[in-house]
């Protein structure tokens, strides 16, 4: 009820209002039954744009930092993640993702809407990164339509490490508006049930992992990177070039 009431009557309201978003392809969500909408992921505000761009609800997996933070104010940080219809995620690798994968499944098999990000992280810097095939193991085991769903512009209007839009820029001593419009667009649903009963086959997760990027670079226009976004996060924090890493072929998550 929550997650109605703020996404009709306050969130999807306001947010059209002043930052206009150009949604396109909704045809492609079903208007009832379970999918799988893969994104690329840009910036905080994706999981605010990509909610509020179709009536139905999707549910997302979170942080688990959101649903642990320390006093009052950790406590209405996680009671408004799970009104929302958001489920924790630990990212820590192992047991700990894979029963986070089990939640989305079974959210799948209740007929809804599950929503996942491929890169495993926003990227550091607008490019599309290599996917992680936990995406491709809940897509061949539920066995439902897979949504690319693209992204658009929302990191320049919310850049990294901001946690508010940016409304203005300053250029030669001037203070102007930055006029961004996001965008959401859906693409045509992936089929995926050629692969049933494949899913522990190392070599057809990652197909069908790299299908999904595919998708989501065509739809998206972005540059994609064979590298692993937390291993990029990690070149840009010690200085070291990205681009050079690629080359050498050290591409993998450390």
């Amino acid at each position: 009820m929550l997650y109605l009431f703020l996404r009709r009557f306050l969130v999807a309201p306001l947010v059209k209002l002043l930052f206009r978003p150009k949604v396109t392809g909704v045809e492609h969500v079903p208007t009832d039954g379970p999918a799988l909408l893969v994104s690329n992921h840009l910036a905080f505000s994706d999981s605010i744009f990509l909610p509020v761009s179709i009536p139905r609800q999707i549910v997302f997996p979170a942080k688990s930092e959101y649903f642990t933070g320390p006093g009052l104010k950790g406590k209405l940080v996680a009671t408004f993640f799970r009104s929302v219809g958001q489920i924790p995620i630990d990212r820590s690798g192992g047991r700990a993702s894979l029963a986070a994968l089990n939640t989305g499944l079974g959210i799948l098999e209740k007929g809804g809407l599950f929503g996942i990000y491929p890169e495993g992280t926003r990227s550091p810097d607008g490019r599309l990164y290599k996917g992680k095939t936990g995406v491709a193991r809940m897509a061949i085991v539920a066995g439902v339509p897979v949504i690319p769903v693209a992204m658009i512009d929302t990191e320049k209007l919310q850049p990294p490490g901001r946690i508010w839009p940016v409304w203005f820029y300053r250029e030669k001593g001037r203070l102007l508006p930055r006029l961004v419009r996001p965008g959401v667009a859906f693409g045509k649903p992936l089929d995926f049930s050629r692969y049933e009963g494949m899913e522990r086959d190392r070599f057809v997760l990652r197909s069908v992992t790299d299908e999904i990027m595919y998708a989501l670079m065509d739809l998206s226009g972005q540059e994609y990177v064979d590298m692993y976004a937390d291993k990029a996060k990690e070149l840009l924090k010690a200085g070291e070039s990205i681009d050079a890493h690629v080359r050498l072929g050290d591409t993998k998550a450390s």
